[in-house]
């Protein structure tokens, strides 16, 4: 018999609340979603929808008001301070619109970061960030700090970061938004593959057609709610 959850995340009945002095702002309002292995999903809706904080909560980064988050089958309330920063660390890759990258480091060192968290030994800390970013087309790069690259250089760079943990999930906030149409279907056409090779869970925040248009599964997201 197979004892592994069938939800990666699960939010049952979930409200945040934000206080703005003595006012409470809702954000989210009994917002049931279930996420489940391997699949390819953006959140989407206009700006101010609640979609950055959905993420957030799927991330394990913020807790909810009310209701349950579950993280592979466990209430993450459940969890210690610790216990959530190793999952974060292991098994949740976040993409930034931004990129995030730390300027001061090469393209390897920024993969390598992650590794260095975790206590990984330097050897294979090397070893494995040299193997996703040659994945990723990026092996006459490694030396290349954040400024000596391309906008879909450093979002590559940003992937591997967040893919060289080999986590079950990978959150990405808007991730072609910074990007021109070529480099964002590149980018899209990339974690679609990662998705379909390694079975990687892709949950993104975005207003991008191009990347609407290749997820699997839609989340329209409006005051708050789920609308579909």
């Amino acid at each position: 018999m197979d004892d592994k959850p069938k939800s990666l995340t699960q939010l049952s009945s979930v409200s945040k609340e934000y206080l703005l002095g003595d006012v409470r702002i809702p954000a989210l309002r009994e917002v049931n979603l279930e996420i489940c292995p391997g699949e390819f999903i953006a959140v989407w809706g206009p700006s101010g929808s609640g979609k950055s904080t959905l993420l957030n909560l799927v991330g394990l980064i913020d807790f909810s008001t009310s209701g349950t988050v579950s993280f592979e089958g466990r209430n993450v309330r459940e969890y210690a301070d610790d216990q959530l920063s190793m999952i974060r660390n292991t098994k949740i890759g976040f993409i930034f619109q931004g990129f995030n990258l730390i300027p001061v480091l090469t393209a390897l060192e920024n993969v390598m970061l992650p590794l260095h968290v975790m206590g990984t030994a330097s050897l294979e800390a090397r070893s494995r960030a040299l193997a996703i970013l040659d994945e990723l087309g990026l092996s006459s790069h490694l030396a290349h700090r954040p400024q000596k690259l391309s906008g879909g250089q450093q979002q590559r760079v940003a992937i591997a970061r967040a893919l060289v943990t080999a986590p079950p999930l990978v959150i990405a906030d808007e991730p072609t938004a910074n990007l021109d149409s070529t480099t964002a279907r590149m980018i899209i056409d990339l974690m679609r593959e990662i998705n379909s090779r390694h079975g990687t869970t892709f949950v993104f925040s975005t207003h991008d057609q191009r990347l609407l248009d290749r997820v699997t599964r839609r989340v329209l997201l409006e005051d708050g709610r789920i609308l579909s």
